[in-house]
């Protein structure tokens, strides 16, 4: 091994500029889904009924749940960095091409809902190839620092995306906050260009993404043999002989079943009883997005957190107490602290899971673990909004809240109680 890549094996992920360039492009990519979203939803509700625009902003949702499986396929076969690119030039096409139809007409819901339709689709792609992409550019013992980096990236998206949609919102209406979109999609392109990925184990150098070992030169390859159903099946067969991913997938899924009704659905309805109106609501949400912001920042300095698995289960179950006493407060400070610690506690369970995950996963496999791992935050969880609310109704935001709590808990408790979870150690 030369001095050059002694030094880049032993560079923090901080200082590495393959991590820096994926990170500007994260960034920018998230930046730009905010303020896409922000448009989207401004455009429905200028152009329909509130019921209208509810139905435009839940078309992407489709795709994503249908088609999230294959796009953890796809990436391990193309390679998540050329599913990354092709996903970013599709959104930034139509995030464009949408601003300069609205310039020119005034299209109606129809042009909203295919575009809708179509970053659903897109995102299906995309995440899961953003999941298997960090332990191609960087060594294992980063992997937990890369993913507070990305944890500080997605807390930027609402901070600084926001503001800059609706400012573009402001000065120039929806069609130029979409172009703004479309420009910080185009933003991440060269960055990941320039990414140079770290071959596949067992692959004689191959990477899987087009690139010969970490020379990059650009050359077509796939990197699965048989079919995509084939594929798929192998990847899930991977997971459930898996000693400590197959119970992670469990533990991810009954956290965002617990997590996602109250923090989407259930604060809502409990501002609204509690009189703590829209800016209450801003300041819960401030507070979560504070402590999780911090949890990404801490493990970005730390790097690594001893006994991860155990630090993993506790902070789920401690994060669920949280999340139960924010319906048994009438107190908007409270609130605020209490969102504070659910933000931060399930800021670091978050990175945790997502580091344990990169770490212990085969490369090849990761674009399909991804995908599972996505699909019940994605997919499954946001089916229990409806339940959510219509429960509240029934019995009140406590008793709902308690039990949302109590299956958020039983996630920490069931990682504890799996001895290969309960033991897992980041390099």
């Amino acid at each position: 091994m030369t001095v050059t890549a002694v030094a880049a094996a032993a560079r923090p992920a901080h200082r590495d500029p393959q991590v820096l360039r994926w990170l500007g492009a994260y960034t920018a990519s998230t930046l730009g889904d905010s303020i896409y979203y922000l448009a989207l939803s401004w455009a429905a509700v200028s152009s329909g009924t509130p019921a209208q625009a509810g139905l435009v902003m839940a078309v992407s949702a489709v795709p994503r749940a249908l088609l999230m499986l294959a796009g953890g396929v796809i990436a391990d076969r193309l390679g998540p960095r050329r599913v990354v690119i092709a996903s970013d030039a599709v959104r930034c096409l139509v995030a464009l091409g949408l601003a300069a139809i609205l310039l020119l007409a005034s299209p109606g819901l129809w042009i909203l809902a295919v575009v809708a339709l179509v970053f659903g689709v897109v995102d299906a792609l995309f995440m899961p190839a953003v999941g298997a992409l960090p332990p191609r550019i960087t060594a294992r013992d980063q992997l937990a620092r890369v993913q507070g980096m990305r944890g500080v990236a997605q807390r930027l998206g609402p901070v600084i995306g926001a503001p800059l949609g609706g400012l573009a919102i402001a000065v120039g209406g929806s069609a130029t906050a979409f172009g703004v979109a479309g420009i910080l999609f185009a933003l991440s392109l060269p960055l990941l260009a320039a990414l140079r990925l770290r071959p596949l184990p067992g692959t004689d150098g191959k990477t899987g993404d087009g690139t010969e070992g970490m020379t990059g030169d650009g050359t077509d390859g796939m990197a699965g043999d048989g079919t995509a159903l084939r594929d798929l099946a192998d990847g899930l067969r991977y997971l459930r002989r898996h000693r400590a991913l197959g119970p992670m997938m469990i533990v991810v899924l009954l956290g965002d079943l617990g997590f996602a009704g109250p923090l989407n659905v259930g604060l809502t309805i409990l501002a609204d009883q509690r009189g703590w109106g829209a800016s209450g609501i801003g300041w819960i949400l401030a507070g979560f997005g504070t402590g999780a912001g911090s949890a990404s920042l801490l493990l970005t300095v730390k790097g690594r957190i001893p006994r991860a698995g155990t630090v993993l289960g506790w902070t789920v179950v401690l994060g669920s107490v949280s999340i139960g006493a924010l319906a048994h407060t009438t107190l908007l400070p409270v609130a605020v602290g209490l969102a504070l610690g659910v933000g931060l506690l399930a800021g670091l369970s978050g990175a945790l899971c997502g580091a344990v995950i990169q770490t212990t996963c085969d490369p090849a496999y990761l674009g399909r673990v991804s995908a599972v791992s996505g699909l019940g935050s994605l997919g499954i969880a946001p089916l229990s909004f409806p339940l959510t609310g219509a429960a509240i109704g029934l019995w009140g935001p406590g008793p709902v809240f308690v039990v949302s709590a109590a299956v958020c808990a039983l996630s920490g408790v069931y990682a504890l109680a799996v001895p290969a979870l309960r033991r897992a150690e980041l390099p």
